[in-house]
C-alpha cells in the first residue's frame, strides 16, 4: 500500500457511516471549504517563514483537504481521488506541449502567453461563459482575483504599456480618493480602485501583492511589539505613552531593522 492509498483508506474509514468519526461524517463540501482555504494560507505562511518542516506538515494538511473533498464526491458517485489526479495530469500535459510535444517556446514569458491561450481555448470549448474573464472564481480572495483579472485582460492587450502608465493611474486614483473623503460609499469605491491599480503595479513588476501585504503586516507587528517591549521594560503600557512618545518609539523600532 502506498502512502497516498493509506491516506485515502483513512479518510474512507473516518467517513464510514457506521464506524466513522461523527464529526467527519457530518461534514459537507460547504463546511470543509473554509478549512481548505485556511490550509492553503498556512502553506503560504510556512513558505514565507522559510520553515521547511512546517511546510511538510502544512502540505500534508492541504493534501488531506483534497482527499476529503474527493471522498465526499465518491460517496455521491461524482468522481474519485484517482479522477482528480488523472485530470490534473492530462491538463499539465495538454498545457505544456513544449515539454510533452513538439512545440517550442523561447522563454518563460512566451510560455505564460501560451498557457493563457490554451486556457482560453479550453474555456471556449467547455463553458457557456465565453468572456475572456470567464472562469475566474468569484470566491477567490480579492487580491488574488484582482491579479487574475488583470493578467487575463492583459493577455488580450488591455493593459498599460509600461509601469509609468500604472503609476499615472495610481496618482489619478489617489486624487479621486482624496476628493471623496466625506462620502463613505464613494470613498469605498475609490479605495477599491486604488487597491486594484496597486495589484496591477505588482503584476507589471512580477511581484505578488499578497506576499507584499503579508510582509507589511509582519513588519508592522514586529515594530509594534518592539514598542510594547520598550515600554514594558519601564513597567509601562502603550496606553501610558503620549502620541509623540509613541512616534519616537516607532522610529526607534524602525531603525533597529536597518
Amino acid at each position: 500500500m502506498t502512502e497516498v492509498s493509506w491516506l485515502i483508506d483513512i479518510m474512507a474509514r473516518l467517513r464510514d457511516p457506521d464506524d466513522g468519526c461523527p464529526w467527519d461524517i457530518e461534514q459537507t463540501f460547504a463546511t470543509i471549504a473554509p478549512y481548505t482555504i485556511e490550509e492553503a494560507y498556512e502553506v503560504a505562511d510556512a513558505i514565507e517563514r522559510g520553515e521547511l518542516e512546517d511546510l511538510r506538515d502544512e502540505l500534508g494538511d492541504l493534501l488531506l483537504q483534497v482527499v476529503y473533498h474527493a471522498r465526499m464526491a465518491e460517496e455521491v458517485g461524482a468522481f474519485r481521488f484517482a479522477d482528480v489526479v488523472e485530470g490534473i495530469c492530462r491538463k499539465m500535459i495538454r498545457r505544456h506541449p513544449h515539454v510533452f510535444g513538439d512545440e517550442q517556446v523561447e522563454n518563460a514569458n512566451a510560455q505564460t502567453a501560451a498557457w493563457e491561450r490554451l486556457k482560453a481555448e479550453e474555456r471556449q470549448a467547455g463553458q457557456s461563459d465565453t468572456s475572456h474573464l470567464g472562469g475566474i472564481a468569484r470566491g477567490l480572495p480579492a487580491l488574488v482575483r484582482a491579479g487574475k483579472l488583470g493578467r487575463r485582460a492583459a493577455s488580450v492587450g488591455f493593459d498599460w504599456p509600461d509601469v509609468a502608465g500604472v503609476i499615472g493611474k495610481l496618482h489619478e486614483e489617489l486624487a479621486e480618493l482624496e476628493s471623496d473623503l466625506d462620502d463613505n460609499e464613494r470613498l469605498e469605491g475609490e479605495i477599491g480602485d486604488l487597491m486594484f491599480t496597486l495589484v496591477n503595479l505588482c503584476r507589471h513588476r512580477g511581484l505578488d501583492p499578497e506576499r507584499a501585504l503579508r510582509r507589511s503586516n509582519a513588519k508592522f507587528e514586529h515594530r509594534f511589539r518592539a514598542m510594547e517591549t520598550a515600554l514594558s521594560a519601564e513597567n509601562r503600557a502603550l496606553g501610558d505613552a503620549a502620541a509623540d512618545e509613541l512616534e519616537r518609539l516607532w522610529r526607534d523600532a524602525k531603525r533597529l531593522e536597518s
